[in-house]
């Protein structure tokens, strides 16, 4: 949040901020196609070391400019791409390295409080930094810089093996990244949940653009346009901490398609609630449901993942969002201008119903279940 206010002030043009944006997005798409493939290669836990001091020290260089008189949009733009790119390759290690970490009784619990902590820092995120930031715009980013330490500390701390000891000879990058998109096109559950999310990605990612564009039109305060936008935190918070109870009474494929049918649901309301404020309950709604998929089926994804392939196989599941992400926004902003918010609203509700239509008429989403403990872990031919 402090990023694209900081970019403003210092250029003045709203323009120049959205191209610094865009450009820490932009290695997440880019990475993609070989980071999966480099992780698995190098160790995991130095991968992510070094990541954290990398973005560490570029965030420092942001308040140290700054007190200077020195920052430029140049360096902006650097410090953006290279903090999108490290993490990039952070992530992939990261959720690669968890089935290490954990055992496999309590790899569904880690997802759970994985999903609390996301649910907390979006929560209180956006409120530091405008809080920092009001007193002194080089605040936030020195905070960051903090957390970023804090962070490699931390992992240097952990003393269990991010990767089970490598014991293959190394091929070309194209074959090895080749490799791990073919065990996940093996994976019916995995392909049929890639193929449909690069679908639902188009929509799910321009509600708050829908809510922005609803806000203006009922004449709503930014501050009430806030507060409906954290319930939706408050509900994924609230579902997270739930989500031990709900892997209980819910196997993956039902977990799944609970939560699809609900997206395609909710979305509706935006358009028949008469008040604005009632949005806040269908925010809250939407935020419940998405752990309640999220959990068990990254979860699930995680365990019957080799090691080997963790990497490679979590980049290539990634990359259908990543490509969807962007261009979804793109189309949300055009219909919204050209044909408004009601038919905006209806459209998405229809392919979000098309996208649990489909999820619902697979056999292996239907019938998709944690694999028991013991088979959490491969040698020779996997499945």
């Amino acid at each position: 949040m402090a990023f694209p206010l900081l970019v403003l002030a210092v250029t003045g043009s709203a323009l120049q901020s959205s191209i610094a944006l865009a450009l820490r997005t932009l290695p997440r798409t880019l990475s993609m196609f070989f980071a999966g493939a480099l992780v698995d290669r190098w160790d995991r836990k130095r991968v992510m070391i070094a990541c954290d001091i990398g973005r560490a020290l570029s965030i420092a260089s942001i308040p140290l400019a700054l007190s200077l008189g020195h920052l430029t949009f140049a360096q902006l733009c650097f410090n953006a791409f290279l903090e999108g790119t490290l993490q990039s390759f952070f992530e992939v290690a990261y959720s690669s390295s968890l089935g290490q970490v954990v055992s496999g009784e309590q790899l569904s619990a880690a997802m759970g409080q994985e999903e609390v902590v996301e649910g907390i820092t979006s929560l209180l995120g956006p409120s530091l930094a405008g809080l920092l930031y009001g007193v002194a715009s080089l605040l936030p980013f020195l905070a960051d810089a903090i957390s970023y330490t804090a962070s490699f500390v931390t992992l240097f701390l952990i003393r269990t093996p991010f990767q089970q000891v490598r014991t293959d000879a190394r091929r070309h990058l194209i074959l090895e990244i080749r490799e791990g998109f073919a065990w996940m096109w093996r994976q019916p559950v995995l392909r049929t949940m890639n193929l449909v999310n690069s679908v639902g990605a188009l929509i799910i990612p321009g509600s708050t653009l829908v809510l922005i564009v609803l806000a203006k039109q009922q004449h709503a305060s930014d501050t009430l346009l806030g507060a409906v936008v954290a319930c939706g935190g408050i509900g994924a918070l609230i579902s997270s901490l739930l989500s031990p109870l709900i892997q209980r009474t819910l196997h993956v494929g039902r977990a799944i398609l609970i939560t699809r049918w609900a997206f395609a649901l909710l979305w509706l309301l935006y358009m028949l609630l008469p008040h604005f404020w009632l949005l806040g309950v269908v925010e809250f709604l939407i935020g419940f449901a998405d752990p309640i998929e999220d959990v068990p089926y990254f979860s699930y994804r995680l365990a019957i993942i080799p090691d080997h392939l963790r990497g490679r196989v979590i980049s290539a599941c990634r990359l259908f969002t990543s490509v969807s992400n962007p261009l979804g926004l793109l189309l949300t902003g055009w219909s919204l201008e050209h044909w408004g918010t009601a038919p905006t609203i209806i459209i998405a509700s229809v392919v979000l119903g098309a996208t649990a239509l489909a999820l619902s008429c697979s056999r292996a989403i239907r019938q998709a279940r944690h694999p028991q403990p013991e088979t959490y872990t491969f040698s020779g031919n996997e499945q």
